[in-house]
């Protein structure tokens, strides 16, 4: 069964437009103000910016099929993209609070909210809009550069909303204080986002094996066929992007020949391919009677 990976890059376009145009709206509605909270809220529209670029290249190289150089193919750029989307929220992370921190020092009270307030509520829209269609276009195509991307926009949405009750508490009570703490609260949640799309590259990187939900079904699968004669061991998962990997020995009656052994593995392949999405097995056949085929690479256990 021949896998190709899609080219998703026309998602990261929209995602770059978005950033674009968010951008632009919360420079204004900062400079109307003069508030730190949308100045901290514009800045990480920038880093959305920087992110969707990047996940635009990672789109464009993670479709090249596999190459010469490259036999597994190039879906493992996502992971390069998340990694670089994570540094640049730390960054804009602590731009935030080196800023929240010189207004706490220096207090300045906000100028003309209605007018900053509308005109973040209006970027917050888009942002959400484009979030749910990266969201939903990346859980379709299990792209994790997508959802990552998706993510992070509905995360700007949440931070948003928490800046425009900042801004509406300090015009209702006064207290200017509360613009610089809310950004630093921003700041801290931008800092756990970026974390966790770091930690998932990662993971993809170091090939971590497959969530419990699919190595259930592959060993389903393979339960289904174990018999006296045949059984299964040394099973082996990863994942690159949204292709998944499971290599596995299959050990049967040393007199079977070359073609009941190679029938029943092409058996279980298609049920494998069946069970998971977008899954590639390898099985290596064995013969069950033979000490040698029970020399397996041993896992350990982690805790």
């Amino acid at each position: 069964m021949a896998h190709t990976t899609q080219d998703l890059s026309r998602w990261a376009l929209l995602s770059i437009a978005a950033a674009a145009l968010t951008i632009a709206l919360k420079m204004t509605a900062w400079l109307i103000t003069g508030s730190v909270g949308l100045l901290s809220d514009a800045a990480e529209s920038v880093v959305n910016l920087v992110a969707a670029v990047v996940a635009f290249v990672a789109l464009k190289v993670a479709a090249r099929p596999p190459d010469a150089t490259h036999n597994f193919g190039h879906q493992k750029s996502e992971y390069f993209s998340a990694i670089i989307e994570g540094t640049c929220i730390a960054i804009a992370a602590v731009v935030i609070i080196v800023s929240a921190v010189e207004r706490l020092l220096n207090p300045k009270d906000i100028e003309s909210a209605g007018v900053g307030l509308l005109i973040s509520v209006i970027a917050s829209v888009i942002n959400g809009a484009v979030a749910w269609a990266l969201i939903r276009a990346g859980r379709r195509s299990r792209s994790v550069t997508l959802e990552a991307d998706g993510k992070h926009l509905a995360t700007d949405v949440w931070t948003t909303a928490g800046i425009l009750v900042a801004i509406a508490l300090v015009a209702i009570t006064g207290w200017s204080i509360l613009d610089p703490i809310v950004a630093i609260a921003v700041a801290i949640n931008i800092l756990f986002v970026g974390g966790g799309l770091v930690g998932r590259a990662a993971a993809g990187l170091m090939d971590k094996a497959l969530p419990d939900e699919q190595r259930t079904a592959i060993d389903a699968v393979l339960a289904d066929f174990r018999s006296p004669e045949v059984t299964f061991h040394d099973v082996r998962t990863r994942e690159s992007g949204h292709i998944r990997f499971v290599q596995l020995h299959m050990l049967v009656p040393g007199d079977w020949t070359v073609q009941r052994a190679h029938d029943l593995a092409e058996r279980v392949e298609s049920r494998l391919e069946s069970a998971v999405d977008d899954v590639i097995p390898t099985i290596h056949i064995e013969p069950i009677g033979d000490p040698r085929a029970y020399e397996d690479w041993r896992l350990e256990e982690t805790t």
